[in-house]
């Protein structure tokens, strides 16, 4: 029979459980953005600068209990990759919003609320999927339907830039806007999906 020694401090599950949980704040926020007046967007985008350094705080928190840790739960080098790809998510996100502020983009082109809603999707399932890498169950459904949406936002991706690209008489300026929005969107598509490929290889790896 096989003997494993497994670490009675939970901490690891639980500050993975925490730092998910701002990446439903940031595709909420990511949200608010688009749907905020001009005037008002200032704020809004604060926020969410303020909800990327707290996601960046608990992913720090996790590489320190790594450091300090005698026994971890799982691979190291798999706590530390899945640590910095959750926090991935947020930094495209945050910068999406940070663009739509600085750039003064009044009007998104209507499919961008689309590519948000799938993010804010993705958001949910892995804040979700986080709890159950304690029992390593129970996972699978969470990263065939988190590779789904981003086959999704990959169609949405090119027909955004085409619709951009396409459009009449397009502003050659707003145009390079635009993009670097959209561009930041499918960024956070493609982490996501990271962040579910990893959770995949440390389920294998540990079942």
């Amino acid at each position: 029979m096989g003997f494993r020694l497994t670490p009675q401090d939970t901490s690891f599950y639980d500050l993975f459980a925490e730092s998910a949980k701002y990446l439903v704040a940031g595709a909420e926020q990511l949200t608010a953005v688009l749907g905020t007046d001009p005037e008002e967007r200032k704020a809004v985008v604060k926020r969410m600068y303020e909800i990327e350094h707290e996601a960046d705080e608990a992913t720090h928190a996790i590489i320190r209990r790594v450091n300090q840790s005698f026994i971890t739960p799982f691979d190291r080098e798999d706590i530390h990759d899945l640590a910095v790809a959750i926090d991935d998510c947020v930094d495209h996100m945050d910068a999406a919003a940070d663009l739509i502020g600085l750039y003064r983009i009044d009007d998104m082109l209507p499919r961008v609320s689309k590519q948000v809603e799938v993010l804010c999707r993705m958001a949910e399932l892995t804040a979700e999927a986080m709890p159950r890498l304690r029992s390593m169950k129970d996972l699978s459904t969470y990263w065939i339907e988190i590779n789904r949406l981003e086959n999704q936002a990959d169609k949405a991706y090119r027909r955004l830039l085409a619709e951009l690209f396409n459009g009449p008489d397009p502003d050659a300026i707003m145009v390079m806007k635009h993009k670097e929005v959209i561009d930041e969107l499918e960024a956070a598509a493609d982490a996501f999906e990271k962040v579910a490929h990893k959770v995949e290889s440390i389920a294998v790896k540990e079942s």
